[in-house]
């Protein structure tokens, strides 16, 4: 079974969820817990590409849902059969790997199953139809390589052909009668050394004589077989071994179920747990995007357990968490934000301190255990922090941030004031983006008195990218508002260094009606000294809406 516990900022993550999640991660790793992988749900960014650069860290692995998909549960080890396959081959594989149904693959892509149960419907036939138990489908090919035959003679051997065995345990009376209950062309003759019923055969000119119990030939009697046009094989098999082999050398393209139910391998489990219940089939191929097989679902794998869990880092609310949060176990949270709505199934550590940035916590927490922080690592909760906290000079800023900031110096060899410049300077969403990903890239959903907004950030280094393209961010923050249907979208482009924000706002004009931040123009308010969107900006905006009610 699958364990992972992946550890996983929120979604549209910044710096500091990306950074936090990396290190912490590595600190779960270095106390004992051995299945901890840092991820991601949203896209890095030019900012925090520049960290990972700087400091030589790969970005987190991308989940985007982590609620249980058919792939974690299927076996992807395919086992199966291309439908040239003769029975006898596809019996020997299923008995090989313990598997009741078998997939019949043509260039990875699924043209049926073949199951056990249907062979032996063939193998076994009713006692009505008892004289399908003589016939046989299948090439001269087919049956020599099925009994491990020596071919003396073959004639046609690729063709595939209906066939009726014919066994020469009688005396020669009684095999002439018989003989002419047949076309010649379609008789398979089964024998021992019985040389006059050998000998009649080929004069009737059947279509294959198969001599059983590996005996041997006369040179005489290959030579009369050739003139005749006359199959003549030797099998090591004794006569009834012989002939219910012979049955298995049909192709199994004959016995495929060409009706079958297939899954995509990121279809939740829970949908495909429907389909397969309402299904007579046991069996599932699974395809990709592409329509390739590479897997099989059987109704058991239903029963595995798939061991993922979360760490959450940087949030702590369901609607800013990885989809599928709700169906896997969260383990921990760790978080700097206000306490939202989430419940738990069972307690869990919450470590939910008022710092300025997660990548703080994470960093205090290799210094309480006495845990080695590798340079690199120091280096990028460095990052996190002065990121998040515009490098001490945000209003969340706390003395614990700045004591271990002087520690993270320390241990990386960064100077933060260095650093700080070079990372908003890396990342001026407003150069790199187009408008629409601008007010959507560090974004964040809420639920207030009833009300539904969106409140996003840019942070930048002057104003001066942005009053260059003011009117359509103007425009892309209203289409952002209208395509999420909510109340209204808030956007706070934040010049870190001068410590001054302009606050756009799309929505109701109700609501904008209650702001009493100076315009600067029409739509744009300046807010000197706010600078964090959770401290300052969101209960400034809680506050607006209760003054509506």
């Amino acid at each position: 079974p699958m364990n992972e516990v992946l550890v996983i900022g929120h979604r549209n993550p910044d710096t500091d969820a990306i950074c936090s999640a990396i290190g912490y991660a590595e600190f779960k790793r270095r106390t004992g817990l051995r299945e901890a992988i840092a991820a991601r749900c949203g896209d890095t960014n030019e900012r925090i590409d520049f960290v990972l650069e700087t400091f030589g860290v790969p970005a987190p692995k991308f989940v985007s849902d982590v609620s249980p998909k058919v792939r974690d549960v299927m076996a992807a080890q395919v086992v199966s059969v291309p439908p040239t396959a003769t029975v006898a081959v596809a019996l020997g594989v299923m008995d090989e790997h313990n598997i009741r149904v078998l997939p019949v693959l043509e260039d990875g892509v699924c043209k049926g199953l073949v199951s056990v149960f249907k062979m032996t419907k063939f193998f076994f036939p009713a006692p009505n139809r008892l004289f399908d138990s003589r016939r046989v489908l299948a090439s001269i090919n087919n049956l020599a390589g099925t009994l491990g035959a020596k071919v003396l003679l073959s004639v046609e051997p690729d063709r595939e052909e209906d066939l009726v065995l014919m066994i020469g345990a009688m005396n020669l009376e009684s095999f002439t009668q018989r003989l002419s209950k047949y076309k010649r062309e379609m008789l398979v003759v089964l024998v021992g050394d019985r040389l006059e019923i050998q000998d009649l055969a080929i004069r009737e000119k059947v279509r294959a004589i198969i001599v059983t119990g590996g005996l041997p030939v006369s040179q005489a009697m290959i030579d009369y077989a050739a003139k005749q046009e006359v199959t003549l094989l030797i099998s090591p098999h004794d006569t009834a071994t012989t002939a219910m082999l012979c049955r298995a050398a049909i192709s199994i393209r004959h016995m495929i179920h060409e009706e079958f139910v297939t899954l995509r391998e990121d279809e939740p489990l829970i949908a495909a747990g429907r389909t397969a219940s309402a299904s007579n089939f046991q069996a599932f191929p699974v395809v990709d995007t592409a329509g390739r097989t590479v897997g099989v679902l059987s109704k058991s794998d239903f029963l595995k357990k798939v061991n993922r869990q979360l760490i959450l880092v940087d949030h702590n609310e369901l609607s800013q968490a990885v989809a599928g949060a709700d169906q896997v176990e969260i383990l921990e949270i760790l978080d700097h934000h206000r306490i939202g709505t989430l419940s738990t199934r069972q307690p869990i550590l919450f470590m939910n301190e008022p710092v300025g940035s997660t990548s703080t916590i994470v960093a205090d927490c290799f210094f309480r255990h006495n845990v080695e922080l590798p340079p690199p690592i120091a280096g990028l909760l460095l990052a996190g922090l002065v990121s998040d906290t515009l490098n001490l000079t945000s209003p969340t800023t706390t003395g614990r941030d700045a004591e271990i900031l002087g520690r993270l110096e320390k241990i990386s060899g960064v100077k933060a004031r260095e650093f700080t410049e070079k990372l908003f300077a890396s990342g001026s969403v407003l150069m790199s983006k187009p408008a629409a990903q601008a007010v959507s890239t560090d974004c964040k959903e809420y639920h207030e008195l009833g009300r539904t907004f969106s409140v996003a950030q840019i942070e930048e280094i002057g104003f001066e990218q942005f009053w260059k393209r003011k009117d359509e961010v103007v425009l892309a923050l209203e289409e952002y508002r209208l395509s999420h249907n909510y109340f209204f979208s808030a956007l706070l482009v934040t010049d870190v260094v001068d410590q001054f924000s302009l606050l756009l706002m799309a929505g109701s004009p109700s609501f904008s009606s209650e702001i009493d931040y100076p315009l600067v123009e029409k739509g744009i308010y300046g807010l000197a000294g706010v600078v964090s969107r959770k401290k300052q900006l969101l209960p400034y905006l809680t506050h607006c809406l209760e003054k509506m009610r």
